[in-house]
């Protein structure tokens, strides 16, 4: 019987549970483990089978680390996993940085003998893939990326670690053509002033380049839909003919998706030569458990 693949899971938020769940439905996969920021708070009872750690040389025989940790410290989380000769995969998404982040961690898994797969969402990440594909079927044109309405994780989670905020939604509204409302509704700390944190959430590089509604609101709670979606659409020419039209859609749950993607790209972590990849490098075969050639047969 072929080894399985051990995953340890880096955070236990949305994308964790969701993580653990298609780790424990892949064939190939068996969860090596959880680390969390403190293990001695409760423990939920689906994690009463794993060790649960605070820091991953703790578990044992570990190939891959799927970060379902905020953006901002997947650098850090990364090339600690990297020096110990783990593969890590992430969803990191602030586009804008990506080619820096894939220098950074290419030398780190390059010195260890590891592979690091990052921004490996559904955006940044599987939507990368269809725009590539839709790119080369029309090499001149354009493509438009449309996302939601639905709720940003990411940039939830940028608004939340601003001072005076106690929890936080933001909604992702498109307008077409790739342009995009951000609206924004904040539950503050007693005592906090909301045009501060107005002014901060606006200033943030997760918003500063779109239109951008604040509202304070007494429960993020009551409004909390963790639902998305995204319209993908180009329109150009192949070859010399114009009018070429392509096109995208998908309805979502955000952090269930975000959370197949991930472990789909540690499966291919697995296949690559030491280095850092996106998405667009990868062959896409490599994603599906299986037989290689099975997989030509029945997809081709």
């Amino acid at each position: 019987m072929e080894k399985k693949i051990r995953v340890a899971i880096v955070g236990y938020g949305n994308i964790g549970k969701f993580a653990l769940e298609a780790i424990e439905a892949a064939p190939d996969m068996e969860c090596a483990g959880i680390v969390r920021r403190s293990v001695s708070a409760a423990r939920p009872a689906e994690l009463a089978p794993y060790a649960v750690v605070s820091d991953i040389a703790e578990l044992n025989d570990v190939d891959v680390a799927v970060l379902a940790t905020p953006t901002r410290s997947v650098e850090t989380y990364a090339k600690r996993c990297l020096s110990l000769g783990i593969n890590t995969v992430d969803s990191f998404d602030i586009h804008s940085q990506i080619v820096a982040l894939r220098r950074s961690l290419d030398a780190e898994a390059k010195r260890h003998g590891a592979v690091s797969v990052i921004a490996a969402g559904w955006d940044p990440g599987s939507d990368s893939v269809v725009r590539t594909l839709v790119e080369s079927l029309a090499p001149q044109g354009v493509t438009y990326t449309n996302f939601g309405p639905g709720r940003s994780m990411g940039h939830s989670v940028a608004v939340r670690a601003i001072e005076g905020v106690r929890d936080a939604l933001s909604m992702t509204i498109p307008l077409g053509t790739s342009i995009h409302r951000r609206m924004v509704y904040v539950e503050l700390e007693e005592g906090a002033d909301f045009k501060t944190v107005e002014a901060a959430i606006k200033a943030d590089p997760y918003f500063v380049n779109d239109e951008t509604h604040v509202r304070q609101v007494a429960s993020v709670d009551e409004l909390n839909d963790v639902g998305h979606g995204v319209n993908l659409t180009r329109k150009g020419v192949s070859g010399k003919t114009h009018n070429q039209l392509f096109e995208f859609n998908m309805r979502i749950n955000n952090p269930a998706l975000t959370a197949q993607v991930l472990i789909n790209v540690a499966r291919a972590s697995m296949k690559q030569q030491p280095g850092a990849y996106t998405m667009i490098e990868i062959p896409v075969i490599d994603y599906l458990p299986g037989d290689r050639e099975q997989h030509i047969d029945r997809l081709v």
